[in-house]
C-alpha cells in the first residue's frame, strides 16, 4: 500500500516558496488592514490565518466567514459577486486581500481578482491545479502569485496554509 503522505512531501518539497513567498511578506509587512477570502476549505485556512494575524501581530484581518452575512451576500449578490461585494463594502487601497482558490477557477474569486485590478486594491492569490488557470491569468497585478503543482484539494489547501503562517 501507498504511504499517503508521500505526495504531500513531495509537493511540499516541489512548492518553491522563496520567491513568491518573499512578495507576500514584503506586501504583508507594508499593509496591516488584511482580508482573507477562499471557498470551502481555502476559507478555512482564511479564518485560521486570519485569526492568527490578528492574535500575534496585531494586524486588523478580515475574513468572509460569518454565516448570515454570507448567506445575505449570495441571496443578494449572487454566489459570484458575493465576495466582491465583500470587498466593495471593507476593502481600499490600504486593504491586502489575499485571494485563495485551489482550482484557480472559482468564479467569485476570479470576481475578487477584476475588482482589484479596477479599483487599484493591492492582493494576491494562491492558486493549484492547472498552472495556466483562469485566476493566474486574470491577476496581472497581483503582488504574488503562488501556485502549486497538484491536482489533489488536501495538498493544495495544506501548502497554502503553510505559505500564509510563515509570516506568523
Amino acid at each position: 500500500m501507498k504511504n499517503p503522505f508521500v505526495d504531500y512531501l513531495v509537493a511540499l518539497q516541489e512548492a518553491h516558496l522563496e520567491e513568491e513567498f518573499f512578495k507576500f511578506k514584503s506586501a504583508w509587512n507594508k499593509y496591516n488592514n488584511i482580508i482573507v477570502l477562499g471557498n470551502g476549505g481555502s476559507n478555512s485556512v482564511a479564518s485560521h490565518v486570519s485569526q492568527d494575524y490578528v492574535k500575534f501581530h496585531k494586524k486588523k484581518s478580515l475574513v468572509f466567514s460569518d454565516p448570515s452575512m454570507l448567506t445575505c451576500f449570495i441571496n443578494d449578490f449572487g454566489m459570484e459577486n458575493a465576495y466582491k461585494q465583500f470587498l466593495e463594502y471593507f476593502a481600499d487601497n490600504s486593504t491586502l486581500c489575499i485571494l485563495i482558490s485551489s482550482g484557480g477557477e472559482s468564479k467569485n474569486i476570479i470576481n475578487c481578482i477584476q475588482y482589484c485590478e479596477r479599483m487599484k486594491i493591492p492582493y494576491g492569490i494562491l492558486t493549484g491545479f492547472n498552472p495556466n488557470n483562469t485566476a493566474r491569468k486574470t491577476a496581472l497585478s497581483s503582488l504574488w502569485n503562488y501556485h502549486i503543482n497538484s491536482v489533489n484539494y488536501g495538498i493544495v489547501e495544506c501548502i497554502h496554509q503553510i505559505f500564509l503562517h510563515g509570516v506568523v
